[in-house]
């Protein structure tokens, strides 16, 4: 489940912020410890503690004295719309440069989008 390329706590971190995005991790419910993190996931406890604390310091989750971490109000709207930010930078932008460059007007583009516009410059199948 874990991948090999990126640090085993930004996963832990990324894994349990999916969550939270999804919903699956409501606000005001328990994360996993980190020693359910790392049994869980066969990982150092204090590889899971690192990914809990980058949510933690990015105001995700807070912690509540001798019980645990817990998803902090207003978490999941801060990640989409952080999420939605960056898939702007990332795929869009990037996106309506390439249009720009290969002549395609913002009508076409929006066919395109939708799956009813041409391809490879040809009429739509």
């Amino acid at each position: 489940m874990l991948d090999e390329g990126t640090p085993l706590f930004v996963q832990i971190a990324e894994q349990i912020a999916d969550d939270i995005a999804e919903g699956s991790l409501a606000e005001g419910e328990r994360v996993p410890s980190t020693n359910e993190l790392a049994a869980f996931y066969r990982i150092n406890p204090a590889t899971a503690a690192k990914g809990i604390n980058v949510l933690a310091d990015n105001g995700l989750l807070e912690k509540r004295r001798g019980i645990g971490m817990f998803v902090a109000g207003g978490a999941r709207e801060k990640l989409l719309t952080d999420r939605r930010k960056r898939f702007a930078e990332q795929y869009l932008e990037p996106m309506l440069v390439e249009a720009r460059r290969l002549g395609i007007d913002d009508e076409t583009l929006i066919s395109l989008i939708r799956g009813n516009g041409h391809q490879n410059g040809g009429p739509a199948a």
